[in-house]
């Protein structure tokens, strides 16, 4: 069997249908009513910080990155992060989230939030947000709001509620 290269670049707009596929399948349509899906409405997702993977010329993942802000600090939110389940396992998320960290780094972003499974994204620089901190709006998990530092003392003045940026 021959491998296909692995390719990671910024999101297309051409590339919106096979993503919205991708996540249909993916996480289904329960998706809508999570309080990350909420902050992402109406909100579209920065395209110089999303990315896609393609094996060969299908897309098999995607990671986007939308403005938030936590109380008044500026801040990204990390996702949907999504791929293909026929080929998860093999390093594409970690591939799609690097990407995206590096983007936000080098266009000076300091703080990125998500809501997702800590050992998998602590592995990744994330780390669980202080109880207290972050209110998201609805219902979550606060064991699974996490957030990386793209800067020192990124998260000093970060607090409060978690609200969509237009």
């Amino acid at each position: 069997m021959t491998s296909l290269p692995l390719a990671i670049l910024h999101e297309q707009p051409d590339d919106r249908a096979a993503i919205d596929r991708l996540q249909e399948r993916a996480f289904g349509p329960g998706r809508y009513a999570r309080s990350a899906y909420r902050l992402r409405e109406g909100v579209a997702p920065l395209p110089k910080l999303s990315f896609v993977a393609r094996v060969g010329t299908f897309l098999v993942g995607s990671n986007r990155m939308t403005p938030i802000r936590i109380g008044r600090t500026p801040a990204l939110l990390l996702g949907p992060l999504v791929v293909d389940p026929a080929f998860r396992s093999r390093g594409i998320g970690q591939a799609l989230i690097n990407a995206s960290i590096a983007a936000a780094e080098s266009a000076g972003h300091r703080l990125v939030l998500l809501v997702g499974d800590e050992p998998y994204y602590a592995r990744l620089g994330f780390q669980r947000v202080p109880d207290g901190r972050v209110v998201m709006p609805g219902p979550v998990d606060p064991d699974r709001v996490l957030w990386r530092r793209l800067a020192p003392d990124a998260d000093s003045e970060a607090r409060g509620l978690v609200w969509k940026t237009f």
